[in-house]
């Protein structure tokens, strides 16, 4: 693979994935961690990522608020974000995880909405205080400064505390046979917390993450209710997950 081939795919995965590691990034492309490493110091130079120890993020990863126009695939996830939107009732207590689909789904939530909203995410909290009419729960502990979510036994003894009605996912990966993964150690525990602590898991993403695989689990397929994408819900790459049993929108 060309230089110029490397670098535009390690681009494509940190859009996809908002956080790559070095490690997973040397095996899929085939080339040491020093050629990575170098990759991801010249895209960090350019300005198109933010290099940190072990990998890099995306712009839109390390933003409190999420401009329009850093978010990948926004009008795919707007889409989501309203199907998402319908699933809630009102009275509902309703936890959430973090990432640009969720905050769209904070964006979309009809004005007249009384709900209860629980997240340890700043970005997410942000969002929902702008609605006139839902109350916010925000989860404490440590924040952890490159996905901006609070991470911890704290913040994952509060998760274990709650009774939700929906539990919303932003995930990063998914796939039968591995189910849900992730590449955060921390932000997976709290994935797993909040899954034990909702009637009902919903997990949100654009087709591009169905499946893919990412190097650490969070759970399996039979764990998700419902799976919600862009797609209509008859597209075929969708039918492995309906014949499943998942619910999907």
């Amino acid at each position: 693979m060309l230089k110029k081939e490397r670098q535009a795919y390690i681009l494509h995965q940190v859009h996809l994935h908002n956080k790559v590691l070095s490690s997973l990034l040397s095996q899929e492309i085939r080339v040491s961690e020093d050629t990575i490493r170098r990759d991801l110091q010249e895209l960090a130079d350019e300005g198109k990522i933010i290099k940190v120890h072990g990998g890099a993020l995306s712009h839109s990863f390390s933003e409190v608020r999420y401009p329009a126009d850093i978010v990948y695939s926004q009008d795919h996830k707007q889409i989501i974000a309203h199907k998402a939107a319908a699933l809630i009732q009102n009275d509902m207590f309703v936890l959430t995880s973090g990432g640009t689909t969720i905050i769209e789904l904070a964006r979309a939530l009809p004005r007249q909405l009384r709900a209860t909203f629980m997240s340890g995410s700043i970005p997410a909290i942000l969002e929902y205080m702008q609605h006139p009419t839902i109350d916010v729960i925000m989860i404490g502990d440590r924040i952890s400064k490159n996905s901006k979510i609070t991470i911890g036994a704290e913040a994952i003894a509060r998760i274990k505390q709650i009774n939700a009605d929906l539990c919303f996912l932003g995930i990063n990966a998914i796939d039968l046979k591995h189910g849900i993964t992730d590449n955060d150690w921390e932000v997976v525990q709290l994935k797993k917390a909040m899954i034990q602590s909702a009637r009902k898991t919903v997990c949100l993403t654009i087709s591009e993450k169905i499946n893919t695989l990412q190097p650490i689990h969070i759970c399996d397929i039979q764990h998700i209710d419902v799976l919600i994408t862009e797609l209509p819900p008859d597209d075929p790459l969708l039918k492995p997950y309906v014949d499943s049993g998942i619910q999907v929108l």
